[in-house]
């Protein structure tokens, strides 16, 4: 039997950690087993989990220091399994660099192979760490187009194998199906509100949303406005944001994001993967995010690319705006958002550069692709 580690930091890696096992086992004909950290989806495909994914989450430079004795403890864990016998024969990292990139120096040092799925963000800020990956990934599976050359120069080996997105969404659904489900009147338009899957950006993000709906609001009366829950958050919690804020009828639901954005005429989202959902759903956007202000003035010293947006950044150009920091008013939120609901050719182009991203986004089977590399290196190739 082989012995397979699995360690995926957010929730966004826990779905696509879950998809990757289910596809390695359907493609293996020898018994393997997995075990690690992940949530719901990798314990679901009978992943025997030592850890829970939302105990590793942390926002920016300043959440580290308080949860590092709890991260600490947590490493300490899968190094232990890394001790244990039989030793493990492969490491499976998802995203989340500063901790597996310190599981993996510890992976190497013991003669275990290393595959990372769904690159860390290197091209972006601390481009010296793209020098530790050389050292200690064995292989890289990408999901962005642009990825594979930005590491073939480093003498990194990696794979472009396509936006795990692509599998896991599924076609979009009827507009009559989900407004039905949620209660809501088909006839009138629909502006979705996604501030994040973790409840230190929700804080600093939400607010600000909340307040532009109800400056649209008051502008457009028969607007209906819905915010879709991240399984890794509260609902009670989001509620109760949303309450304090009686001037909007805001309907909160945990349905899927990408089901309500998919029949959405707009939508206010957070930096992050669900930029490129609601991209993926062919819903008009604006990017916004906040952070500390210690946070922004640190990120902004190391973050050396000319967009924070997926979107914008898959497509090479800018295709929504971004409003940051500052500029995340409730004022400039709206005014967006209205002009993407009124303004026909600013939505054509919009979308245009939405239908643009995709189609860089490769093919479906990420995960089956990703699974053949992880195959290849159990078989010692």
């Amino acid at each position: 039997m082989k012995r397979i580690l699995i360690v995926a930091g957010e929730a966004s890696g826990d779905l696509h950690g879950a998809n990757l096992v289910k596809s390695i086992r359907t493609k293996c004909r020898e018994d393997l087993s997995f075990e690690g950290i992940g949530g719901t989806q990798l314990a679901s495909v009978g992943v025997r989990l030592v850890a829970q994914t939302h105990n590793l989450a942390v926002m920016g430079f300043q959440e580290i220091f308080p949860k590092a004795a709890s991260l600490y403890k947590i490493f300490k864990r899968m190094i232990r399994r890394m001790d244990s016998t039989p030793r493990p024969d492969l490491l499976i990292l998802i995203d989340f660099p500063d901790f597996n990139l310190a599981l993996a120096r510890a992976a190497k040092a013991r003669g275990i192979k290393v595959f990372y799925y769904i690159s860390p963000q290197v091209w972006a800020w601390r481009r010296g760490r793209v020098r530790t990956i050389a050292r200690l990934v064995d292989h890289l599976a990408v999901i962005l187009p642009f990825e594979p050359a930005f590491y073939s120069r480093a003498g990194v080996p990696a794979t472009f194998v396509g936006h795990p997105l692509l599998d896991a969404l599924g076609e979009p659904p009827e507009k009559s199906t989900v407004t039905t489900a949620l209660g809501l009147d088909p006839s009138r338009p629909l502006v979705a509100l996604l501030p994040g899957s973790r409840r230190g950006e929700v804080s600093l993000i939400l607010p600000a949303m909340l307040e532009a709906a109800a400056i649209m609001a008051k502008r457009q009366p028969e607007l209906q406005f819905v915010l879709p829950v991240a399984p890794t958050l509260n609902s009670q919690s989001i509620q109760d944001m949303v309450q304090k804020m009686p001037s909007v009828q805001m309907l909160v639901t945990t349905m899927q994001a990408f089901q309500v954005t998919a029949v959405s005429n707009v939508a206010l989202v957070a930096s992050g993967t669900a930029t490129l959902e609601t991209a993926l759903a062919g819903c008009p956007l604006v990017v916004t995010y906040r952070v500390t202000k210690l946070n922004y003035l640190i990120g902004r010293s190391v973050i050396k690319v000319d967009f924070i947006s997926l979107v914008n950044l898959v497509a090479g150009h800018k295709v929504v705006e971004e409003l940051i920091q500052e500029q995340a008013t409730p004022d400039r939120l709206a005014a967006e958002a209205l002009s993407l609901l009124h303004d026909p050719v600013k939505r054509r182009r919009m979308l245009d550069g939405l239908a643009e991203v995709r189609a860089a986004l490769g093919q479906s089977g990420a995960s089956n692709r990703a699974a053949d590399l992880v195959l290849s290196l159990l078989a010692g190739n």
